[in-house]
């Protein structure tokens, strides 16, 4: 069974990158068709995603957020690492890596999430 997990830090400054990794255990990323992705959800509001590595090593990215996200991989380790410069305090957010197949999110193939909270 594929799991999936989020690491990094839950408080970050305004103006500094976020970087959060998700662990895959139980398959590989650089498995023929899944895409892995990151999801966020700000207080209050619903669920946004940010972008995505394929497993051809491709990256792609939300238009709103293009300028700021980075997504990368290391297959050694079968992890994939989002990072986010310049954050606000509208960044806070709980963070989500999930698996993607045919251009959906699948249920049962995301983390558990994790709180980042951008405040000085």
């Amino acid at each position: 069974q594929v799991q999936l997990q989020e690491s990094g830090p839950g408080l970050v400054k305004p103006s500094q990158t976020l970087s959060l990794t998700c662990t895959v255990s139980g398959g590989s990323i650089t498995t023929n068709l899944y895409y892995w992705s990151w999801i966020r959800q700000p207080p209050g509001k619903g669920l946004e995603w940010m972008g995505a590595i394929a497993y051809s090593g491709s990256t792609y990215y939300s238009p709103s957020l293009k300028s700021r996200t980075s997504i990368f991989r290391d297959t050694s380790k079968n992890q994939f690492t989002l990072q986010l410069s310049s954050v606000t305090p509208e960044d806070t957010a709980v963070y989500y890596c999930a698996r993607a197949l045919g251009g959906y999110l699948q249920e049962g193939y995301w983390g558990q999430g994790t709180q980042v909270t951008v405040s000085s």
